[in-house]
């Protein structure tokens, strides 16, 4: 059985590191099939967005996509092609692990962090107006049960399915307590529901500062939506940066796998770009397929290639003016070449 695969290049370096993470998935020997769908800022003179309803189509029919960046333009069209994508599609749940990887200058080792963020309410969904026009504006907070014990089932079924021993539920309820008091309640109540896997809460400003102090303490991570999107950065940060970090949307139905990091346009076509957080995101991507032995060759090649050193790009050397530093295609080459192995 062959999988159809929707690729959206994006734009900045996207088209590269898509281009270096497709090449080391076929080395998998997975059969995939590239459906090819442009989507971005190069779309919008011709068809009039940056995310046209082929595109939605294309994933509807394939199930899954891998994406590059997409650069946001500015005072036209979507206010997010990513929210956008979310909200079109179900894409309930933001997942993304962050595990230490040897070779990649951080101030942590044993870093290994995965984090659930509710994807489609709290402040983050954008339901804010002007009270007093350029005097006050106000953002509405809505949390409700049916999200709430969605997204907190999938932290567990993923904790439960991956072999991982705790969940930890994030909130601010001793203030927010009717919003993120029914976040903690339900996540309580979900929990008890998973006696093989612990449970635990913290308040989200203690949770940040415990991260930086010990996140070894720590495993899966589940939060509403705005929290989860500074948590997730925060967990980046330790392993080493938006540059390593993967990435997945999943839903009911369909899932989009992409790097978190911009799309760099300055560097666009200079074959400089670090593929890491984009090949990883494909790991994700044949995990979510069951294709999991796969995926684990994919991310233990990414390990060993970077942990030596030598075929990386200049982000990943000691000094970044290192002349050994290789471009965006040698280092996939690289890790193309250990996955066959």
């Amino acid at each position: 059985m062959s999988y159809r695969v929707t690729l959206i290049p994006g734009d900045g370096t996207g088209p590269e590191l898509v281009e270096a993470a497709s090449r080391v998935l076929e080395a998998t020997g997975v059969p995939l099939e590239w459906e090819v769908q442009e989507a971005g800022e190069g779309v919008i003179a011709r068809e009039g967005t940056p995310l046209p309803e082929r595109v939605l189509d294309s994933i509807r029919r394939n199930g899954v996509a891998l994406k590059g960046p997409i650069t946001t333009p500015v005072g036209t069209g979507f206010r997010s092609v990513n929210v956008a994508l979310r909200q079109s599609l179900g894409l309930y749940a933001n997942l993304r692990p962050a595990r230490t990887i040897p070779g990649v200058r951080t101030r942590y080792e044993q870093v290994d962090l995965v984090i659930v963020r509710e994807n489609m309410e709290d402040l983050y969904a954008g339901i804010e107006h002007e009270v007093i026009p350029d005097v006050a504006c106000e953002s509405i907070k809505v949390i409700t049960r049916p999200a709430s014990e969605r997204i907190v089932r999938f932290a567990f079924e993923y904790a439960r399915r991956n072999g991982r021993r705790k969940v930890t539920a994030v909130h601010k309820a001793n203030i927010m307590k009717l919003t993120d008091g029914l976040f903690l309640k339900v996540a309580q109540e979900v929990a008890r529901e998973y006696p093989d896997i612990a449970f635990e809460d913290r308040i989200v400003d203690n949770m940040c500062m415990q991260l930086v102090q010990k996140p070894e303490l720590y495993d899966v991570l589940v939060l509403p939506n705005l929290y989860g999107d500074i948590v997730s950065d925060l967990a980046s940060g330790l392993v080493g940066g938006l540059g390593v970090a993967p990435g997945a949307n999943i839903g009911e139905r369909w899932a989009v796998f992409e790097p978190v990091h911009g799309s760099a346009p300055k560097y666009a076509g200079q074959n400089v770009a670090n593929p890491t957080a984009t090949i990883l995101s494909g790991a994700l991507m044949l995990r979510h397929l069951g294709e999991v032995e796969a995926a684990e060759r994919v991310e233990r090649a990414v390990r060993e290639v970077i942990g030596e050193g030598r075929y990386v790009t200049r982000d990943l050397k000691p000094a970044p003016d290192d002349p050994s530093a290789v471009g965006t295609r040698e280092m996939a080459e690289a890790i193309a070449a250990r996955v066959r192995s």
